[in-house]
């Protein structure tokens, strides 16, 4: 295998965290936070919903982080996010994020694992279309009918 090949193959994790590099390109949390909600405005009404609380609920957990390593790691992938969402009020109606990278799972954690599958479950009926919603409810109701 070509060595270009093998850089591009090796794990994130591999690579140690440049600080000086990773805080040139940060911003502080509270600007962060905020860009983040108001990007957020762009985005369909149930994107928004689910995004805000995420974004809300994970900043006060890591409120009070001391750990300067973990700060900055939080902050650069929030930070990545929000480069990655559309700026374009015209482009965020058609945006649906992006499939996560493989790598990323070798890091998670059994919880973190099992709170990524409890998320995908309560956010299927979010993108279902109102017939498919009212179609399983019907299907539901005649199930139980017949028991």
């Amino acid at each position: 295998m070509r060595s270009s090949l093998v850089i591009r193959a090796t794990s994130i994790s591999s690579k140690p965290l440049n600080l000086r590099k990773a805080g040139a390109s940060l911003l502080p949390p509270i600007p962060l936070y905020r860009q983040l909600l108001r990007v957020h405005r762009h985005l369909p009404a149930e994107m928004r919903s689910l995004g805000d609380d995420y974004v809300k609920s994970e900043f006060r957990r890591h409120r009070e982080t001391t750990n300067p390593v973990h700060i900055i790691g939080f902050l650069s992938q929030w930070k990545q996010y929000l480069d990655e969402l559309p700026k374009d009020p015209n482009d965020a109606q058609q945006w649906n994020g992006r499939k996560m990278d493989p790598t990323v799972f070798e890091k998670m954690s059994a919880e973190q694992i099992g709170q990524l599958y409890e998320l995908m479950h309560a956010t299927k009926n979010v993108w279902k279309s109102q017939s498919d919603m009212e179609q399983e409810v019907s299907e539901a109701e005649g199930g139980d009918r017949s028991s």
